[in-house]
């Protein structure tokens, strides 16, 4: 079996990622962690061939972005030139605009739409990637928006980053939902979650190997559907993020990643 390769998401460390001496030490940081790759997403301006040359001279791959779905449609030959530069294939949208999630005409509308797009991309050697929340596991008439996603997008050009979290606060099952999207997932989001009783019990994202998720299962159904990217996510830190970073790197390091 191939294991996917492991980056960090730079949405974890996006609050020292507001100008651009900002995210040239970030990314220092993020190589001490020991990442050699990067999804960037939540970053603050910055011009495409400055954090190309940043990476570069960091020894730093991007594997994937998330950028909104807006600028996806008003802006798409740019956003085709930025991934071409940075040698970047994988075009994430981190949710889908809220006026869509509120009906399942609205998921259709969605996934149809979004595949158009998705195809332009395709057609210039990109992938299309969506990465779901947990309120996608609504259900409308039965069927939730994640399998309304699923059923009405375009399998050839609409692919998938599950983000293992969400899918369990969904209440759904990150391992089969893993499978259930085979051949459309090529990155993936690791983040874990554990509960914290103070002021009652809640769910909190902790460390990938800190808290309660499956990961042998999910580690397995990656690398058997063929997974290339999981990048390493965690919205909310309890300590400082880069230290988070370091101790999901190590904790996958000790998993076999």
């Amino acid at each position: 079996m191939n294991f996917p390769k492991i980056a960090a998401q730079m949405y974890t460390v996006r609050d020292f990622c507001k100008t651009p001496d900002g995210i040239r030490e970030s990314l220092k940081k993020i190589k001490e962690a020991g990442y050699d790759a990067v999804q960037v997403s939540g970053i603050g301006p910055i011009g495409h061939q400055e954090m190309k040359d940043m990476t570069d001279e960091l020894g730093i791959t991007i594997c994937a972005t998330h950028i909104s779905f807006d600028r996806i449609k008003e802006d798409t030959q740019d956003v085709i030139r930025q991934h071409k530069l940075w040698n970047c294939k994988y075009v994430g949208v981190g949710a889908m605009p809220s006026p869509y999630s509120t009906s399942k005409e609205g998921y259709v509308s969605f996934a149809r739409e979004a595949s158009e797009y998705a195809r332009i991309l395709h057609d210039n050697g990109l992938q299309f990637i969506y990465h779901n929340h947990s309120f996608e596991y609504q259900k409308f008439d039965g069927i939730t928006g994640m399998e309304i996603l699923l059923q009405e997008s375009d399998p050839e050009v609409f692919g998938f980053e599950l983000d293992t979290y969400w899918v369990q606060h969904g209440g759904a099952d990150p391992i089969e939902w893993i499978y259930k999207v085979s051949g459309r997932m090529d990155v993936v989001h690791f983040k874990d979650m554990a509960v914290q009783v103070r002021d009652g019990r809640v769910q909190i994202m902790t460390e990938v190997g800190e808290g309660n998720l499956n990961w042998k299962g999910i580690i397995k159904a990656c690398a058997e559907t063929g997974v290339k990217w999981a990048a390493v996510e965690q919205d909310i830190c309890q300590r400082d993020p880069f230290e988070s970073l370091a101790i999901s790197r190590r904790n996958l390091k000790e998993m076999g990643l």
